[in-house]
Parts: C-alpha cells; sequence; structure tokens
C-alpha cells in the first residue's frame, strides 16, 4: 500500500498543473510580481552597506548620503509591500480558481455516478473528499504559490548579489546551505503516507458523523448513544495517531533546517570577518554580505515547510482525484434510441443480475408484462423485488439476459428518455430544500399552478400545504424538514400524480400513510394506473388484491403469479403469506 501512495504523487502533481495551466496569465504575473518582489527587496541591503560604509567612526558620519539612501530605503520597502499585496490577491484568484474547478468536477462527476459506486461509499466520505480535502488542499496549493515563487527567485537573486560581492565567501554558502533541503526532503517524502492516512480517517469520521446524525432518532431509540461514543471514540483515536505522526514528522523539517543554517551562517560570518580584516570586503559589504547569506538560506526553510504542506495538499488532492477520476456510469450506446409515449410492453427474458459476483441474487428471472397491466411484487425482505424495479429502470444493468420496453433491449434506449417514461414513489422520500411548488415541479417545470394544485388535489395532500405558512410557497429544509414521514410522501406522490408518465413503479408508496388516507390515495393510484403499465411492490398485501397479475418472489425467483384470488385457491407461498397478515 505504501508504496502505491508514494506513486500516486506524481500523477496527482501532473493532475494539479493540468488545472492550473487554465490561470496561465495570471500564473505568469505571480511569477513578475515574484520577481520585482526579490529584486527591490534585495537591493535594500545594498542600500544598508551604503549608510554603513558612510558611518566610518565617531564624528565622521556623512549624512549627504546617509539621508538620500533612507528616503530610497522607505521608498523601496514601500513598492515592495504593495508588489507583495497584488501578488497575494493573484495567488488568492489562481488557488481558489483552482479548488472551485475541482469541486464542480467533483460535483459533475457524483452526478455520473453509477449507483454501484455510490452504495459501495459513504456518504460522508464523498462529502469529505469535495469539502475538507478541497480545503486542506487549497491551503497547501496557496502556501506553494505565494512562497515557493518568490523562495525561488529569492534563491537565484541572493546568489547573483552575493556573487558580485566576493566570490569565495559565496561558495561556503552554496556549497553548505542545500545540506538543509535535502534534509527537509528525506522528512518530507516519509510524511505524505501519514497524510494520505489522516485524509482517509477523516473521511472515515465524516461518514459517522453524517451517519448518526441522520438516524439520531433510531440511535437513542435503541439506546446505541455508548456504542456509537465507542465507534467514534475508536475513529477519533486512530485519527488522533495519524494526525500526531503527520505532525511530528513535519514539524521536524523547520527546527533542523534552522540549526543547519544558523551554523551556516556562522561559517560565513568568520569566512568573511577574515575576509574584512584582509581588506578584500568593506564592514558595509560584509553587511550586506550576510544579509544576503540570511535571506539566501531563509527560503530553505520556507521550501521546507512547503514540501511538508504541499505533501499534505498532494494526499487530499489524491483522495479528491480518485473521486473525480472514477468510472461513470456506463454511457449510452452511439444508437440509443430515444423512447416517447411508451406503449408499457415490457419483457424480461433470462434475466440474471447479482450486486456481488459471489452472492447470486437474480437468476433466470422471466416476466412479460403487457400494457396497462398493473404488476404486483410481493415477497420476504431481500427477495429481489426492489432489485426488479432498479433493473427496470436501467439504475443497474443486467449481467444476463434481456429487458425490453416495447419490444426493444432497454440497453438500446437512452437512460433519459428510459426513466421519463416512469413515474416513481419509494418508501423513502425525498425533497430538496426549496419551496414545496419547486419540489412537486420537479418532473415537470413546466406545469401550470392549476395543473400542480388538481394533482395536490387527487394526492390528498392541498389540504395540508393549505395550512403551511406560505402555503405552496412554503419553504422546506433538507430532506423534508419538520413535515412528517406521512407529508413527505404524498409530497412525493403529488410529484408523481402532475407527470403522469405511461408506466408507474410504487415502491411501498403508501407505508407512511394512515389507513384512512390510504383508502382515499389507493382510489387515486386506480384512476392514475388506469390504462398505464404500473409496478407495485408492497408488504402489506392488502394493496395489491386488485392488480391483474401479482408476481410472488423469492430468492430471485419467481415462485407464484396469478391473480389474487387465484393464489389463495393455489393454497401456497402467497396464501402463507396473505393468511399470515390477516387470519383471525
Amino acid at each position: 500500500m505504501k508504496s502505491e501512495k508514494k506513486k500516486a504523487a506524481p500523477g496527482t502533481v501532473g493532475k494539479v498543473l493540468f488545472h492550473i495551466k487554465k490561470y496561465r496569465p495570471l500564473l505568469c504575473l505571480s511569477i513578475l510580481l515574484a520577481t520585482v518582489t526579490v529584486i527591490l527587496t534585495l537591493y535594500v541591503p545594498i542600500l544598508i552597506g551604503r549608510a554603513v560604509d558612510a558611518m566610518v567612526e565617531a564624528g565622521q558620519v556623512d549624512f549627504s548620503v546617509i539621508l538620500p539612501t533612507l528616503t530610497r530605503i522607505i521608498l523601496v520597502v514601500s513598492l515592495t509591500g504593495l508588489a507583495q499585496w497584488i501578488m497575494n490577491t493573484v495567488n488568492n484568484r489562481i488557488t481558489y480558481g483552482v479548488v472551485r474547478d475541482l469541486r464542480n468536477d467533483a460535483f459533475a462527476r457524483i452526478q455520473k455516478l453509477p449507483l454501484s459506486h455510490l452504495d459501495a461509499h459513504p456518504t460522508g466520505s464523498i462529502v469529505s473528499r469535495v469539502i475538507t480535502d478541497a480545503d486542506q488542499f487549497a491551503e497547501g496549493l496557496l502556501m506553494g504559490f505565494t512562497q515557493l515563487f518568490t523562495g525561488v527567485m529569492t534563491i537565484l537573486g541572493t546568489l547573483v548579489f552575493m556573487l558580485t560581492i566576493h566570490v569565495g565567501i559565496t561558495a561556503v554558502v552554496v556549497l553548505l546551505t542545500p545540506m538543509s533541503l535535502l534534509l527537509a526532503r528525506f522528512i518530507a517524502t516519509r510524511t505524505y503516507n501519514f497524510f494520505h492516512a489522516q485524509s482517509e480517517v477523516r473521511g472515515e469520521q465524516t461518514a459517522l458523523i453524517d451517519e448518526m446524525l441522520t438516524g439520531q432518532k433510531t440511535v437513542q431509540a435503541f439506546s446505541r448513544e455508548e456504542a456509537t461514543l465507542a465507534r467514534f471514540d475508536e475513529i477519533n483515536g486512530r485519527l488522533e495517531k495519524c494526525s500526531l505522526k503527520a505532525t511530528f514528522f513535519s514539524s521536524l523539517v523547520n527546527p533542523t533546517t534552522r540549526v543547519l543554517n544558523n551554523l551556516i551562517y556562522a561559517a560565513v560570518a568568520m569566512t568573511g570577518a577574515f575576509a574584512a580584516v584582509a581588506g578584500a570586503i568593506s564592514v558595509g559589504g560584509l553587511t550586506c554580505f550576510l544579509s544576503y547569506a540570511t535571506q539566501y538560506a531563509k527560503p530553505f526553510n520556507e521550501i521546507s515547510g512547503i514540501i511538508t504542506e504541499l505533501q499534505n495538499a498532494l494526499a487530499c488532492a489524491s483522495r479528491l482525484f480518485e473521486l473525480i477520476d472514477a468510472p461513470t456510469e456506463k454511457p449510452d450506446a452511439p444508437d440509443a434510441a430515444v423512447l416517447s409515449n411508451a406503449e408499457g410492453h415490457l419483457k424480461a427474458d433470462s434475466v440474471s443480475f447479482s450486486y456481488t459476483p459471489d452472492r447470486p441474487l437474480i437468476e433466470d428471472f422471466n416476466l412479460t408484462v403487457l400494457p396497462g397491466q398493473r404488476i404486483a411484487l410481493v415477497g420476504p425482505t431481500g427477495c429481489g423485488k426492489t432489485t426488479v424495479i432498479n433493473l427496470l429502470m436501467r439504475f443497474y444493468d443486467v449481467d444476463r439476459g434481456i429487458i425490453s420496453v416495447d419490444g426493444k433491449d432497454i440497453r438500446k434506449i437512452t437512460r433519459q428518455s428510459l426513466r421519463e417514461n416512469y413515474g416513481m414513489v419509494l418508501q423513502d422520500t425525498w425533497l430538496k430544500s426549496a419551496t414545496i411548488r419547486e419540489n412537486i415541479k420537479m418532473g415537470r417545470p413546466d406545469a401550470t399552478d392549476e395543473e400542480m394544485i388538481e394533482a395536490a388535489r387527487a394526492a390528498h395532500a392541498h389540504s395540508f400545504i393549505r395550512r403551511l405558512p406560505k402555503g405552496y410557497d412554503t419553504v422546506i429544509g433538507e430532506d423534508g424538514g419538520s413535515l412528517s414521514q406521512g407529508q413527505k410522501q404524498l409530497l412525493s406522490i403529488t410529484r408523481v400524480m402532475l407527470c403522469l408518465p405511461p408506466m408507474l413503479i410504487l415502491d411501498e408508496a403508501t407505508s407512511s400513510i394512515d389507513t384512512r388516507t390510504e383508502e382515499k390515495i389507493q382510489k387515486a393510484f386506480a384512476r392514475m394506473m388506469k390504462g398505464r403499465t404500473s409496478f407495485i411492490v408492497a408488504h402489506r398485501l392488502s394493496t395489491v388484491r386488485e392488480a391483474d397479475v401479482i408476481l410472488v418472489m423469492e430468492n430471485g425467483n419467481i415462485v407464484e403469479q396469478g391473480r389474487h384470488e387465484e393464489l389463495l385457491l393455489k393454497g401456497g407461498f402467497y396464501a402463507r403469506l396473505y393468511n399470515s397478515q390477516f387470519a383471525p
């Protein structure tokens, strides 16, 4: 695993550079401003050296040189500050532009990911990649832009200026200073895995928090608070260990390089002192040289710190790119047909499917549905009812066999047109943070208010919507906010009532609705399903009595099929299920 993580960094760097390429003009401006900043910064020691040489001894101070020099220093320092401010602004623009693009790419990729990927990865982990890892990457990238350019320019600039003053002392500095960079590199290359592990565990922690917040009522209902706290403590403990290791190794860089640089400064001072005594360099020149030696060594410290931060940034970026580069849903076939106004003739021919190869689920499944038929799917939990719905909607593709609509293999039909011909009401409702109106019109934005209200009346949702503070303009929170589960399900039913596509899927559509309202909804469903091919998934067998065909499923296979009365007379599996619910 370690070798794989180390190999991931170069690829990640290439991807980061590819995203930065869009901002080349700003990048060039940043490099230009860094150059100007460095030149002005390095010009100040020359001015200070001149001022020092103008003060020979007591009573021999040449103010005609010192005062103009001080004025020039103030002007140069002011210009340097202005150039740094503009450079920092440009760097911020580049950094947050890149992070914005990456987040856009990540969110766009999420929309195209197959359900199998989303089912296999916790929601909190994906959120952590898009939010936390992107923020960590931004911090490292910003530090890189702000300090890396300036540091490199400072090293080159001081080297040139030192060579013009004294070649011998410059050789001492050049030969000794890179030792600090080599030491920093030695330590930093060992921190990448720790930062990568830190990002992984942080994502696991975010996933747990998201999961527990979503199901807090259930946690409290089953008194699982202590167990949840123990699990959180375990993950938090691992995060602590990873973070401490990453921080410990990364914090070794700065002090070790500073010790080396102080030793180098002492060597330069000693060499320069002998040169000054020998008359090879003036006192002002030595002052200037010592200033350059410090400035030459300082970027090595900064770059060593940058390397550490970039290791963290690259670890976070690699997790973000794992999401961005994740395989998308298999694209539609080039010759895929557009399905419009489907008649509703469906056929499953020798279909086999499993979520994992080692656990077979549906095998040799056969089904023929005529237009307008109402098909009920019943059976124990885990028998494959919802899986059949997933296959019909192409949320998953079959492993073997063919599912066709109106004689066309659904794999040769565009997913969008296929799904536009279905209306779905699931047991798990989904509502976005928006107004009631926007949630109802999601599937048909061009619907009129009159059509929307008519659909709400048919779904028996109009009365409770009207009692809300702003009626249809009431804003609800994420997943319905304070609405009851039954009210959320009524809104989901209204959404389908408004669209009225040629095929319907009702998966426990009335599971959260009281019996009295359910009777009214069932009548509305009966009107809605008339002339439309409909699939009804239900555990409460009272809801499927009027179905044209009841498919009784067990272990992914159809074990019985027929009308309600026929299946009761057979006295088989369906009869036992029915009697278990209604027998006195």
